[in-house]
């Protein structure tokens, strides 16, 4: 009589899908939705949280992650990208002057551990 076993990798991966994020992960989750909610919604749409809202200029967090193959990069490196130069700031990066902002700009100021919370979480949105 043969026994054969599972796949281990295949188990652990079936048994990580059905039980959910690790505490670790849930947290960074966590905390990146309460970062998009609180300074990206102003901008995007931001899953169930504002469907309605946002700038219709501005791609919603859902269709960033559906639509564009290099979403994450465009996550990690979203306060390069504009207009957000204008009037993000994160702990860290120099900036030629940090204290000047365009009029009607309200600053946001993030840590950089932020950017990779709220890709994290992102990543939540994303159709299966």
């Amino acid at each position: 009589m043969r026994i054969v076993l599972p796949n281990v990798a295949a188990v652990l991966t079936t048994l990580s899908l059905a039980l959910g994020p690790v505490p670790g992960e849930a947290d960074e989750v966590a905390t990146g939705r309460a970062l998009a909610e609180r300074h990206c919604s102003r901008c995007h749409v931001i899953g169930d949280f504002n469907r309605f809202g946002g700038i219709g200029s501005t791609p919603s967090f859902q269709l960033l992650v559906d639509a564009f193959d290099d979403w994450q990069e465009r996550f990690e490196t979203f306060q390069a990208r504009r207009p957000h130069p204008s009037f993000v700031r994160v702990a860290g990066f120099d900036y030629p002057d940090p204290n000047v902002f365009p009029p009607n700009a309200s600053p946001v100021e993030i840590e950089l551990g932020d950017i990779a919370a709220i890709r994290a979480f992102a990543e939540t949105l994303k159709k299966q």
